[in-house]
């Protein structure tokens, strides 16, 4: 389960600073053209991030609640990495799809690894 904590900590941490560094860098078009509706997108990519992290934590602590607070935000991550390549697609970056695919890959590997040791307690 190491794995999967660390996938959650690294994930919700890069979440964090991909959004920190598009803002920053004024990437972010649709504060403009779309405010409200990226304003909810933002709060549901940083909560994400927040259980991502906090999940990663609590099992590395082996707290009880770590794997279903994981498997819950995991889900949330799954979501955003299959609808966020199209955005980025759309736009013709093909790098930021490349990454997703393999954040997804390896965010299914986490969900059996996790999965697996929870339902055998």
């Amino acid at each position: 389960m190491t794995f999967a904590a660390w996938y959650g900590i690294v994930v919700g941490a890069l979440m964090f600073a991909q959004w920190a560094l598009f803002l920053f860098t004024r990437s972010v078009p649709e504060l403009k053209t779309e405010p409200t509706r990226i304003g909810f997108h933002l709060a549901g990519e940083f909560v994400t991030a927040i259980g991502l992290v906090v999940a990663g934590t609590a099992i590395l602590g082996q707290r009880a609640w770590g794997s279903p607070l994981f498997l819950a935000a995991v889900g949330m991550v799954v979501y955003s990495e299959i609808v966020s390549p199209g955005y980025f697609a759309q736009k013709g970056r093909w790098g930021f799809v490349a990454m997703f695919m393999v954040l997804l890959a390896l965010a299914v590997l986490a969900i059996v690894f996790v999965a697996r040791d929870w339902l055998a307690c």
